[in-house]
């Protein structure tokens, strides 16, 4: 397969999948503002912190409110991660490997492009009631994973595209879990309190994990909760689930079977391993932040190493 080609499906299926993640996040912490006591003041920031842009946010922006936060992340085009930017990219992406990729695949990217086009024209983020336009988006980028599956022949392009969906989606678990070990209480008294669950709640949530959480261990808790999405083996954005989907494609591309041959199938095994012989509770003592963030410097040397080896250097398509 042309570096070109591999590299384009990559970076499509990442930049939709940071999209619909960022949908989430902001539909769930709207939601979250919502159901707060009067006497707790929202909180905004750490959604900014979890996505990894609060060093350009502060650049841009002197204070922190729910309307400024939801157009950097949703609108602004001077934020390259934001939805309105991921959705342009992924279709630029596409663009380049149009006859790569089928004609109900393009249409659903060209139907989220307008879509969120229309938004930014109707400056949905001064609406009331911006959810409607986040729920459109996680529908639109599952409709779109629905036709990639459905539409793609299980060829090299698709397993590059693969990987690039897992490893954004192992990366924003991390964040999001990360997140709320430091930013989200306002004050230790609240550990355990309901404010306290009804942040543990939201974060459930905000991945789509909260009815298969609560079927499989019923009470919320943080171990529970931090078990369940780093080293759960059965739920689909689970770290340790996506990093072994992840390892399956970069074999098929290979074709190896055994071991390792080469840099990137190394770091994914490596990591893997790491996550699936680690104990929540060792992980707690020795600290959940620095674990996380291990990981996700981890994950960011493996994208760097699969752009190595199989991506040409000549090949720069709005890439971050």
């Amino acid at each position: 397969m042309l570096s070109r080609v591999a590299d384009a499906m990559y970076w499509m299926n990442r930049y939709i999948e940071r999209a619909e993640n960022y949908a989430r996040f902001m539909d769930v912490s709207f939601n979250l503002s919502l159901e707060l006591p009067p006497h707790v003041s929202e909180q905004w920031q750490p959604l900014i912190v979890t996505t990894g842009d609060w060093e350009l946010y502060q650049l841009m922006y002197k204070t922190v409110n729910k309307q400024k936060v939801i157009y950097f992340l949703a609108f602004d085009p001077k934020n390259p991660n934001s939805i309105y930017n991921c959705i342009i990219n992924a279709r630029e992406n596409a663009r380049s490997i149009r006859p790569e990729i089928t004609k109900e695949l393009w249409e659903q990217i060209n139907h989220l492009y307008y879509f969120v086009k229309e938004g930014l024209s109707k400056k949905i983020w001064m609406k009331k009631d911006p959810r409607i336009f986040f729920d459109e988006i996680k529908k639109g980028c599952q409709l779109l994973w629905g036709i990639v599956d459905a539409t793609i022949s299980r060829t090299e392009g698709w397993h590059f595209g693969r990987i690039g969906k897992m490893l954004e989606r192992a990366d924003k678990t991390s964040r999001i879990l990360d997140v709320k070990y430091h930013l989200l209480l306002p004050s230790p008294e609240y550990v355990g309190s309901p404010i306290d669950i009804i942040q543990w709640a939201a974060l459930l949530k905000s991945v789509s994990a909260y009815d298969m959480y609560r079927k499989l261990n019923g009470k919320l808790t943080p171990s529970g909760i931090a078990n369940f999405l780093i080293l759960d083996k059965e739920f689909p954005r689970s770290i340790l689930l996506c990093l072994e989907h992840a390892i399956i494609s970069l074999k098929m591309i290979s074709g190896n079977t055994n071991g390792f041959i080469n840099q990137a199938e190394k770091e994914a095994g490596l990591l893997t391993a790491q996550l699936e012989y680690a104990d929540i509770n060792d992980i707690i003592k020795t600290g959940m932040h620095e674990y996380l963030d291990n990981i996700q410097i981890k994950l960011n040397k493996l994208s760097q190493s699969i752009a190595d080896i199989f991506f040409s250097t000549d090949v720069n398509i709005s890439k971050t």
